[in-house]
Order: C-alpha cells, then sequence, then structure tokens
C-alpha cells in the first residue's frame, strides 16, 4: 500500500503514516490510553501523559530506518483518529517469519466506525505482504474491549503471559496470534 490512502467506508481511509503524522498519532495515542485504560492503569499516570514527549518518539519512528515494519493511520476527513504499528515479533521465542502489532488504537469518539477493522486488515496485509506468515500481539488482560475486537478479527489466545509494571502498578498482558 503505498503512499495512496485506501478507503474502508464513507467516512474513513487507511494510509501510511508520514513523519508530518507525529502529532496527531501521539495525540490519538494518548487520547485512547486515557480512553480505553481508565481502570486499568493509575488515574495520575493516564492525566499525566504529555502529547508533546508522545510526538517526539513518533517522529523519531516514523523518520527511522524500521525495516520490515509499517505505521498506518486511519483518516476521517483530514483528521488522524487511529493508527497501528507493525513490527518484526519482539518476542524471545519467535520465528523470523512473525510480525507483531505493537499498538493499535482509535480515538473513543470513532470507536464503531470501521477505523480499527479497517487498521487491522491493513496491518494484516502489510505484514503479509512483507514476507510474515503469522502475526501477534499483547493486551492487557483485563482489557476485554480490545480482546473482544481481536478475537472477532480472528486472533486467539496462545497460552503467553507477561507481567509487567506501569506506573507502579503490575499488569498482567496475555498474548494473541493469527496466521496470517
Amino acid at each position: 500500500m503505498p503512499g495512496r490512502a485506501r478507503p474502508i467506508g464513507s467516512a474513513v481511509a487507511i494510509r501510511p503514516a508520514v513523519p508530518a503524522d507525529a502529532a496527531a498519532i501521539a495525540a490519538v495515542h494518548v487520547g485512547t490510553w486515557q480512553g480505553a485504560y481508565r481502570g486499568l492503569l493509575p488515574d495520575e499516570h493516564l492525566d499525566a501523559l504529555d502529547v508533546a514527549r508522545w510526538t517526539a518518539g513518533w517522529q523519531r519512528l516514523l523518520t527511522g530506518d524500521r525495516a520490515r515494519s509499517a505505521t498506518l493511520v486511519a483518516v476521517a476527513g483530514e483528521r488522524v483518529v487511529g493508527f497501528v504499528d507493525v513490527v518484526p515479533s519482539r518476542d524471545d521465542d519467535a520465528a523470523a517469519d512473525t510480525a507483531e502489532v505493537t499498538s493499535i488504537y482509535v480515538l473513543p469518539t470513532a470507536w464503531g466506525t470501521g477505523a480499527g477493522r479497517g487498521l487491522m486488515a491493513a496491518a494484516v496485509d502489510s505484514s503479509r505482504s512483507q514476507g510474515f506468515r503469522a502475526a501477534t500481539l499483547w493486551v492487557l488482560r483485563g482489557n476485554e474491549r480490545a480482546r473482544r475486537f481481536y478475537e472477532r478479527a480472528g486472533w486467539s489466545v496462545d497460552g503467553a503471559t507477561k507481567t509487567d509494571v506501569v506506573a507502579g502498578a503490575p499488569v498482567t498482558e496475555v498474548r494473541y496470534r493469527r496466521d496470517l
């Protein structure tokens, strides 16, 4: 999917992200964390998220050399309402032909528009076109909304879990997998 937008509905299109999208992606990232992770992560942490700091990180990612990786955005009108990022799997037990969806976020105001489904389909297509045969992603165990979304999109829990600490709070993540 070269630099052109691929429409997925009357209001949303998916296209590759460009460096100029960094601030919009950061705003989606922060806004979605604040909407989706309330009750799963400490409120103080969510309230303190800084779009400018996240913009700098996304600017570095979007201008760096990221072999076999893709960042795609969902655009409604002129506004970025979601994004997905896919890289070669970072898991120690992953085969070389396994991709990893590191993040997929859609603003809560755009939930139900098809943006998430379009982003996930584009991530799968992009991974397949780069030679990956499987993909994984990690999700907070308690994030039931996201887990239902992944399962409807053909992903299945593969039995792997990991515990991490986010803002001082222990969180457990479960891994999902799908063949491409």
